[in-house]
């Protein structure tokens, strides 16, 4: 994970763009979650969905690692 990524001429470290895919992954799944009542199943939403983020953070960083 040592690359970036050049944005109109702005070098764009990879750690943020795996970030932002997360976030938004993250984001649909909170949604999802909500929608379908889950969420009053989970003890503590706050770090469940902490916990999903630092997942899928995870496995962009891998993806990134095995496809660049």
């Amino acid at each position: 994970m040592n690359y970036e990524l050049d944005i109109y001429g702005v070098f764009v470290p990879s750690a943020l763009v795996c970030l932002v895919a997360a976030y938004g992954v993250s984001a649909a799944v909170r949604h999802i979650l909500r929608r379908s009542g889950a969420v009053r199943w989970i003890w503590h939403p706050a770090l469940f969905n902490f916990a999903v983020f630092v997942c899928l953070f995870g496995v962009a960083v891998y993806l990134s690692s095995e496809f660049m």
